[in-house]
């Protein structure tokens, strides 16, 4: 491979290196500045998701377009990354609804309520 097509792709890669770790700081930053479990939930899974995802993809190209060795193991962790980080905010949004977390008292919507009061009612019913 000619040397400055070479050095493009190292710099995209670096970009998407670089990208993924201001997305995974900007979590951080969600994280700290947001004001309940909800939101900050949705900070830590969606945008770390997507950070992490960007720097294993970054790696990914590295080794296989410059070093020229394909990495199961960085596809497997992008594969794992993807299917578990959004599935595992989903059950911690949910379980801190089912113990009573208070939603935020800025937030204008709680479609879930009406549901969970149905369901309570069915299993005590049971």
């Amino acid at each position: 491979m000619p040397e400055t097509s070479n050095s493009v792709l190292e710099i995209i890669i670096g970009l998407l290196v670089l990208l993924g770790a201001l997305i995974c700081a900007l979590s951080a930053f969600g994280l700290i500045r947001l004001p309940d479990v909800y939101l900050r939930s949705h900070a830590a899974t969606k945008s770390a998701t997507m950070g992490v995802l960007l720097i294993l993809a970054g790696a990914f190209l590295y080794f296989w377009i410059v070093k020229d060795h394909v990495s199961v193991k960085l596809l497997l962790g992008i594969v794992f990354v993807f299917i578990t980080s959004p599935v595992a905010g989903h059950l911690n949004g949910r379980a801190a609804y089912r113990s009573g977390t208070s939603l935020w008292k800025g937030s204008v919507r709680d479609d879930y309520k009406e549901a969970l009061k149905e369901e309570r009612k069915r299993s005590s019913k049971a």
